[in-house]
């Protein structure tokens, strides 16, 4: 059987804004840039549809994060990181709405698949059992129908690819559990942090100073690892894991430090690495079958724990690249983990149009250009 050849990576591409411009004949990195833009919009629709007042209920019993396919399931697993944090009452997520859910209880979906059929089914089931129920959807189909009259659907109003919803999923839940007294975050600043990185981020920045090509380029042609050093930053991890896998088919792992110090043998192999990557390596080695490993730590939670925390795992993974948002920007726990995951988000877009995974007959190669 012959072996699929994978088409190489043309990191000259990053640098070249119109020929990045051709590729991306999708326009998915201006989508991306609108991550601001998204959140903005999601609270313009909850202001209109008086989510503070509808959903004046008290302390809830529960506030559910329903995880459905795709960004639903990052996004609630972010919300529910954030939201545990703070909250006072139990934060739990689920595939569907559970069973057990009823009049004292909150719920909030993110879909971007309005005949998601079972969905549809269980948020009818938590509206008839009297929870409150927030839906973040597109408004026709059977899931927004699901709540009609008992419940509020925040409606996109910037259209972007699915893939690229977690702003206003994470505005949407973040709003929810603000307004039942679970969270504190400051949502109105989210929509001007983003902007901040979509611009730093822009394809006319040059790589060494645009933050999502410089990870790109340290993730390009490597297998990598994604580990938090905090809850929120392992739910962050989660999501670049997604956007890796949905615009560069990169395969990636996803998790929290803790878990993965129990692995020796894949620390180890994450500290050969480095010596692989360095000009000490020996030329003459044959090529690796498998990419070699990138170590990547994300962190968000700051203080006194999170920063020795921090130290210890440099000190123990040295080869290690550090997502530390806290180093560059003024923001809360919300506001980082949404820079952090739109900077991966971007970084995943670069490297999809740079590889030929995503993009059409504009890519060109260095030979054609």
């Amino acid at each position: 059987m012959t072996r699929p050849v994978p088409m190489a990576l043309d990191d000259s591409l990053f640098d070249d804004p119109t020929r990045l411009a051709e590729a991306d004949g999708a326009g998915l990195l201006r989508a991306a840039a609108m991550a601001g833009a998204q959140v903005r919009a999601t609270v313009e629709t909850a202001a209109e549809l008086e989510l503070a007042e509808r959903l004046d209920v008290g302390r809830p019993r529960c506030l559910v994060f329903v995880t459905r396919p795709g960004v639903s399931h990052t996004a609630a697993s972010l919300l529910k990181a954030l939201v545990t944090a703070t909250s006072s009452v139990p934060v739990v997520t689920s595939d569907v709405v559970p069973n057990w859910v009823g009049a004292l209880d909150v719920v909030f979906a993110h879909t971007d698949d309005p005949y998601d059929t079972e969905l549809a089914l269980s948020l009818e089931r938590a509206a008839r059992y009297g929870a409150a129920v927030v839906l973040s959807a597109p408004p026709e189909g059977p899931v927004a129908s699901a709540v009609a009259g008992r419940g509020l659907v925040l409606a996109p109003r910037v259209p972007v690819p699915s893939e690229l919803t977690l702003p206003r999923a994470l505005a949407a839940g973040l709003l929810t559990a603000n307004t039942v007294g679970l969270s504190l975050s400051d949502v109105g600043a989210l929509s001007d942090l983003l902007d901040s990185e979509a611009e730093r981020c822009h394809p006319g920045q040059e790589s060494f100073v645009n933050p999502a090509k410089s990870l790109a380029l340290r993730l390009a042609e490597h297998t990598p690892l994604l580990w938090g050093l905090d809850n929120v930053a392992v739910a962050v991890a989660q999501h670049a894991a997604y956007v890796l896998a949905a615009h560069a088919a990169v395969v990636s792992e996803a998790g929290h430090y803790q878990h993965a110090l129990t692995r020796p043998a894949l620390r180890r192999a994450v500290l050969a690495s480095f010596t692989a990557d360095t000009i000490f390596a020996d030329p003459d080695e044959p090529a690796r079958e498998v990419p070699p490993i990138r170590a990547v730590l994300l962190s968000i939670i700051t203080g006194q724990a999170a920063d020795h925390t921090r130290h210890q795992m440099e000190e123990s993974l040295p080869s290690a690249d550090v997502q530390a948002p806290a180093d560059e920007i003024t923001a809360d726990d919300a506001g980082r983990a949404a820079v952090l995951a739109l900077r991966f988000e971007l970084a995943a877009l670069y490297l999809g149009l740079a590889a030929g995974t995503i993009g059409g007959a504009g890519r060109a190669t260095p030979e054609t250009a």
